[in-house]
């Protein structure tokens, strides 16, 4: 009986000590449109020692993960937050000045938590006119030089150009494209090394 209540609390300790991925971003990591455990992120999870806790709100906007990042950074206490936010901002016409600053206050928001930043490239469809995709495009590896943090390449970019792994609006992943998303993500996952 010792010895399974020994391998009991190693277990124990092991998870209460694994380290935590905060997933802060919008309908493309929200499972829209499917049962949640069909969505990337819970593919992910069983494919990968990490804690992973998905806080993604479909419609979400830089300015609302803003509003909401300190009550979960207070409540996981994540290792890493991984930043995907842009997108509706950018469908929206926000101006790229204020998505910056969002993403700015939220990158130094997490810094402020001892949590390590991970910044998603996001991009916007090329009919909002190429000089405002062009900066929205750019200001992602903009701030990722600023405030020297690895830039993640979209996960979307081999998905959105195959009809079969989109759903019928054009903008979503289908739940065929949520496991080549999740085996995408492990494998960037597998290479990140947290700074200590």
């Amino acid at each position: 009986m010792r010895i399974i209540f020994l391998l009991l609390i190693s277990l124990v300790s092991q998870v209460s000590y694994a380290d935590k991925l905060l997933i802060l971003g919008d309908s493309l990591s929200a499972a829209y449109g499917m049962q949640q455990q069909q969505g990337w992120p819970a593919l992910l999870q069983q494919n990968t020692d990490w804690q992973l806790i998905n806080a993604s709100i479909s419609g979400e906007t830089t300015s609302g993960g803003l509003a909401r990042l300190p009550a979960l950074l207070a409540e996981h206490q994540p290792d890493v937050v991984l930043i995907a936010l842009g997108g509706n901002d950018g469908l929206r016409g926000f101006s790229v000045e204020l998505i910056q600053a969002n993403l700015n206050k939220i990158i130094t928001l997490v810094r402020q938590h001892n949590a390590e930043p991970l910044l998603m490239q996001i991009r916007i469809p090329p009919n909002y006119g190429p000089r405002y995709v062009r900066q929205f495009t750019a200001l992602y590896p903009q701030l990722a030089e600023k405030h020297d943090i690895s830039l993640w390449p979209f996960f979307m970019d081999s998905i959105a150009i195959n009809s079969d792994l989109m759903m019928a609006d054009g903008i979503h992943p289908n739940v065929a494209a949520q496991l080549i998303i999740s085996e995408f993500m492990a494998d960037l996952l597998n290479e990140l090394q947290i700074k200590e």
